[in-house]
């Protein structure tokens, strides 16, 4: 499977990217709106797998490349970010039936911390859903996995990450991708209307470690 994550530079999608090349034989296309940029993180991550006895290939590009040779996009951009980068890649027709999966939450912070702040559609994961082309599938998931955690591969995981999709075909597909991951379990959480309750629990998420010393990259498990 040609796997592209937009915005894998930055925190969530070097995470996803060290995660998906070191338990999977898809293949990895970091995408940015640096073209040069993308291409010199794939090395890096490169050198980093290489170091964990994983030798593979990752590609970098500009996002409009990345996603127009992939089967799954992964939208790893902030949420500021990802409305205009969706409409972007509509109007270059680089968009056809690829699954979008978006793993953006809205926030800001205070002084007490972090608060979940979503777009007027509810959630980021509808809001991308509202500016894709109608044959384009969307699935949010992802959400509350913790970055830097992801991006060392001497963890281990044992964490569950939340899918929501309209149609359940989709909802299968982001399970089946998701599933290869090692100690990631992902759990079916219903349609996309449901998307404001599973990326509001990312804040609180983070909260929860900034006020307990002994707890770091906070993740879920539900049973």
């Amino acid at each position: 499977m040609e796997l592209a994550i937009l915005g894998g530079t930055g925190d969530i999608g070097e995470g996803l990217a060290m995660r998906f090349a070191s338990d999977t034989d898809h293949a990895i296309t970091i995408g940015s709106r640096d073209a040069a940029k993308a291409s010199e993180r794939a090395r890096t991550y490169e050198e980093r797998l290489s170091a964990h006895a994983v030798e593979t290939e990752i590609n970098g590009t500009d996002n409009s490349s990345a996603a127009a040779s992939a089967d799954v996009v992964i939208l790893a951009i902030p949420p500021h970010h990802v409305g205009d980068t969706v409409e972007a890649l509509a109007e270059a027709d680089v968009l056809s039936d690829q699954l979008l999966i978006s793993p953006a939450v809205g926030m800001s912070g205070d002084g007490d911390g972090l608060h979940y702040r979503p777009p007027s559609t509810g959630s980021v994961t509808e809001f991308v859903a509202e500016r894709a082309p109608e044959s384009v599938p969307v699935a949010g998931a992802f959400h509350n996995l913790a970055a830097d955690r992801l991006a060392d591969l001497e963890a281990t995981l044992d964490v569950d990450t939340l899918v929501v999709a309209d149609d359940p075909a989709v909802s299968d597909r982001v399970v089946s991708l998701t599933a290869d991951l090692a100690g990631v379990r992902p759990i079916p959480a219903g349609p996309l209307s449901n998307a404001a309750e599973v990326e509001s629990l990312t804040p609180l998420l983070i909260n929860i470690a900034r006020y307990n010393e002994d707890m770091h990259d906070v993740g879920v498990t539900f049973s």
